[in-house]
């Protein structure tokens, strides 16, 4: 998406994405504790937004790294709670179910990734061209992705790896299960001008 706004303070009809988020966690539980990681480079700016508007929740704000491994890093060494939800900002429309679903697994198997089923069908490029990909088994994953605090602490303890696309892979390389859960296919990750199309129309509903 060509825009020299940062996605998560793009605005959707009058408020910028990371807000809708925030509300969506606060709106699920008024009581949450909740650590907010931007860039270093984006805090001053976050500020001015909600000082702008008069957005105050009780929430803390910490500075992300180079990857988003170590940004996710850094926001962890500011929580003690049991259960960790790790989630990206720009994903504004996570439902009540998918986190009650998330909660509720987290509790009993110590992970909880929720996912959607792939609908189109898929091929995987091969040095022959291309061959057809069986769709059921794949899953395309979302956030937030949730885990025991002492798990997934233990498991950012690893060096950083290119195949850590996301939590799951940094929780699963250090030996951990990855316990998969329906999440709502509504939970975007606003990423490209479509997606900021469908979000407007979500928030205009």
């Amino acid at each position: 998406m060509k825009s020299d706004t940062p996605k998560q303070f793009i605005e959707i009809n009058g408020k910028p994405i990371l807000q809708y988020t925030l509300d969506r966690f606060f709106n699920w539980n008024p009581n949450i504790d909740l650590v907010l990681v931007l860039p270093k480079n984006g805090i001053d700016t976050w500020k001015d937004i909600i000082n702008k508007n008069g957005y105050s929740l009780n929430y803390r704000i910490c500075a992300g790294g180079t990857e988003r491994f170590d940004s996710v890093k850094n926001g962890l060494g500011h929580l003690e709670n049991d259960l960790i939800m790790i989630h990206d900002g720009v994903r504004p429309f996570v439902s009540d179910a998918t986190l009650n679903r998330c909660l509720v697994a987290v509790k009993k198997s110590g992970t909880a990734i929720p996912v959607v089923p792939v609908v189109e069908s898929m091929r995987k490029i091969t040095t022959d061209g291309s061959q057809p990909v069986d769709r059921n088994s794949l899953k395309i994953v979302q956030t937030p992705q949730c885990f025991k605090n002492d798990w997934i602490k233990k498991a950012y303890q690893q060096s950083f790896s290119a195949d850590f696309t996301d939590d799951a892979s940094v929780a699963q390389k250090a030996g951990y299960p990855i316990i998969l859960i329906d999440g709502n296919r509504e939970n975007i990750k606003i990423t490209t001008v479509d997606n900021l199309k469908s979000a407007e129309f979500y928030t205009g509903k």
